[in-house]
């Protein structure tokens, strides 16, 4: 008995064009508002979360940040969201990465190089 066997051709996908941005995500964002004090060499900033994931943090500011800042920042992370009996106290290392002014507010992207659980 002679099997055919379906003929598989390739896809003609069409480039998107130069102008589009496609962001790539690593890690699930948790829409979370929580204050937060940035602390950049021996200055802090008060500031607020707008999202979190494990990789990185978009904060609310009153104040511009230049990107490529290192920055050092604790998370007070709802139980509710990690699916613990408590809030844990998260203390990050990290790094803005970009800025931009959205209805009067600064918004900078951070990512989170290195964690730590408070011991609690």
């Amino acid at each position: 008995m002679n099997v055919l066997k379906p003929v598989l051709l390739p896809l003609s996908v069409p480039p998107e064009p130069s102008t589009s941005r496609q962001e790539v995500r690593c890690a699930v964002r948790f829409p979370l508002v929580l204050p937060v004090v940035l602390s950049i060499g021996e200055e802090e900033l008060a500031a607020l979360t707008r999202n979190v994931s494990a990789s990185g943090v978009l904060f609310e500011l009153a104040d511009p940040l230049q990107a490529g800042l290192d920055i050092r920042f604790s998370l007070r992370m709802p139980g509710s969201v990690l699916g613990t009996p408590r809030d844990i106290l998260v203390h990050c290392l990290g790094r803005v990465v970009r800025c931009s002014i959205s209805e009067g507010q600064y918004l900078a992207g951070a990512t989170i190089d290195e964690y730590k659980f408070a011991e609690q």
